[in-house]
């Protein structure tokens, strides 16, 4: 039970870039999907309107790998702050 009260006080003391730059399994997952669907909806808007669009593709390859990157440099910071 003290684990529990541990990790919920843990959660509340977590600032709003703790939230969405510390690294997780879960983050990770979210990531890896997120990459796949991203490149399936380009490869799926292309072939059934017979148009590249951009949006898709620019967020495999710019948006996700910069999060990446960012959330290990940041969890990396705050684990050797600490």
């Amino acid at each position: 039970m003290n684990t529990l009260k541990s990790t919920r006080k843990q959660k509340k003391n977590m600032s709003k870039f703790d939230k969405y730059f510390l690294l997780s399994w879960r983050k990770i997952w979210i990531i890896v999907v997120g990459g796949f669907v991203s490149i399936l909806l380009h490869n799926f808007i292309s072939a059934i309107f017979g148009f590249e669009e951009a949006v898709f593709f620019i967020i495999v390859i710019l948006v996700i790998p910069i999060y990446f990157l960012v959330m290990i440099v940041y969890s990396l910071v705050k684990r050797f702050k600490n």
